[in-house]
């Protein structure tokens, strides 16, 4: 049988353990963690992850991802442990009165819209409202959600965000344009996410999909 130098290189790689027991990309592990999630909304949502972990000194730990092309009857929100690349929540989440019934279609970054804003945001400090046990957050993406923290668009818990109103009603009942969750869940997923972690609300939004800075940038590491 005559020599054929190509099948050396294969050889080498199937011998080589290190290389077969390398780690999967973070993408990867987030998409292995949370397998109901569309694998494009969690690469997104990692770019945009890892875009904003070049530009800040403090690396986020924590992701939460929400995906609103998704019914508001539908676990549409995940939160990630980036270190550990496991999912510590799977969650229901209301969108905005004025973005649609069942399913979110209109988004808004402007004041009284009662609209949801997509993009990256990076949170902020917990406090005490009259939504209870709430989170600040700033919208990072300029036109698209960069006036959520003048608009009041925070965290927080709802008793309109739950399967019974779900059954009884046919969605979730509606926020202010705050991605509201369950009243039971909300202190230790905002514990959770609290300062300069980041959230990532998705919709397939043709502008924004084109323009979104952090979807685009070349991030310098993985968080």
């Amino acid at each position: 049988m005559p020599f054929k130098p190509w099948i050396l290189p294969a050889l080498m790689l199937c011998t080589n353990l290190a290389c077969a027991a390398s780690p999967p990309s973070l993408q990867a592990a987030l998409q292995q963690a949370a397998p109901d999630a569309d694998p494009k909304v969690i690469e997104l949502a990692v770019q945009s992850a890892q875009c904003r972990a070049g530009q800040t000194p403090l690396e986020p730990t924590r992701l939460a991802v929400i995906d609103y092309s998704l019914p508001s009857t539908t676990p549409r929100l995940w939160v990630f442990d980036l270190p550990k690349r496991s999912l510590l929540f799977r969650e229901l989440v209301a969108h905005g009165r004025n973005s649609g019934e069942n399913l979110a279609t209109h988004f808004s970054n402007e004041s009284q819209s009662l609209a949801s804003s997509i993009g990256l945001y990076s949170t902020r400090e917990p406090y005490t409202g009259r939504n209870g046990y709430s989170l600040r957050m700033d919208g990072l993406e300029p036109g698209f959600n960069d006036r959520a923290f003048e608009r009041d668009v925070v965290i927080h818990g709802a008793d309109y965000v739950s399967d019974a109103f779900a059954r009884e009603n046919g969605r979730l009942g509606r926020s202010h344009g705050c991605p509201a969750v369950g009243s039971a869940v909300a202190r230790p997923l905002i514990d959770t996410l609290k300062d300069g972690q980041l959230l990532f609300i998705y919709y397939p939004d043709a502008q924004w999909l084109k323009s979104s800075t952090f979807i685009h940038c070349a991030p310098k590491h993985q968080p």
